[in-house]
């Protein structure tokens, strides 16, 4: 804590607006501590709360622009990128979208407050076209909101804040290594928290040319489609697909006989909406269910036609 003390001292906002552009662009370095490390230092510091304020802003605002432009310009696969070098779950994509679709650009007031949300929300109002003004209003009234909260806890404790800066100031490497201790162990929890959905998503799967030879020999399985519907209107569906919600199905699936075919499919890394889905299907007693490989994306690179 010393460390980013003397940061601060040293270069003021300058660190502060870096290191609010670097983890809101997914740099995994929370900017919290920061924002309220500044925000109790404000009375022997060589800015004021309205300067620290516009520089979180600003800088949180530039990363989400970038986000959004790349949203607009490349659309889904950014989606799916920043799921798989996201430490959150893989089925962040689709609850985004599930959020975004109900609230809209006003969701992006809270977007800084849901972990693994604010990147995937930016990147996907730029994917379906939110407009570039409606975006900056409620982007930046979420981050002033964000940065403003940061600040006023960082004033309203700042004797708590100075008190710990001494102690671990008295500590000396020690603090350090404590601090950099909980920051490794914060990465190595949330890695094995990913590796553990993996695991759970372990099961047979069928290749797009399995299902399309199915569908050519006229055997006609159940698919199911489990993505949101703002995606099933963008890229289209498997001929044949049915749109469904992957909760509601689960808790009260169709009648089909337990020896039919089930494929279910999706469009999030390692097909996690579909395996789970499925997972829940087979525990209902249904034998023959199976995640589509690739999911839809699959079947669109291998060419084959789409419904829509």
């Amino acid at each position: 804590m010393q460390q980013v003390v003397a940061l601060l001292q040293q270069y003021g906002l300058s660190f502060v607006f870096l290191h609010v552009l670097a983890e809101q662009a997914g740099v995994p370095l929370p900017a919290y501590p920061t924002l309220i490390v500044a925000a109790a230092l404000l009375a022997h510091a060589n800015y004021s709360g309205a300067e620290l304020l516009f520089a979180a802003v600003a800088a949180a605002m530039l990363a989400d622009l970038g986000w959004y432009l790349a949203g607009a310009r490349l659309g889904r696969p950014v989606l799916r990128t920043l799921c798989r070098i996201s430490l959150s779950p893989d089925s962040c994509v689709r609850q985004t979208e599930s959020i975004y679709i109900r609230w809209g650009a006003p969701s992006l007031l809270l977007a800084k407050f849901i972990p693994g949300f604010a990147a995937v929300a930016t990147a996907l109002a730029g994917s379906i076209g939110t407009r570039l003004w409606l975006f900056l209003l409620f982007d930046g009234l979420g981050a002033l909101l964000w940065a403003g909260l940061a600040l006023a806890l960082g004033i309203a404790f700042r004797d708590a804040v100075n008190d710990v800066i001494d102690v671990l100031d008295q500590l000396g490497k020690w603090g350090l290594l404590a601090i950099i201790a909980a920051f490794i162990l914060l990465l190595v929890l949330k890695w094995w928290q990913r590796q553990r959905f993996y695991r759970q998503l372990r099961m047979a799967r069928i290749s797009v040319d399995e299902l399309h030879a199915l569908l050519d020999r006229g055997e006609l399985p159940l698919i199911l489609d489990v993505r949101s519907p703002l995606a099933q209107g963008k890229d289209g569906r498997i001929p044949g697909a049915i749109a469904i919600d992957a909760q509601s199905f689960a808790d009260a699936p169709a009648p089909l006989p337990a020896s039919g075919e089930v494929i279910v499919y999706c469009a999030c890394p390692n097909e996690a909406s579909a395996a789970l889905l499925a997972k829940r299907l087979i525990r209902q007693g249904y034998s023959r269910v199976r995640p589509l490989h690739g999911g839809i994306d699959a079947w669109i690179a291998a060419g084959y036609a789409i419904e829509r």
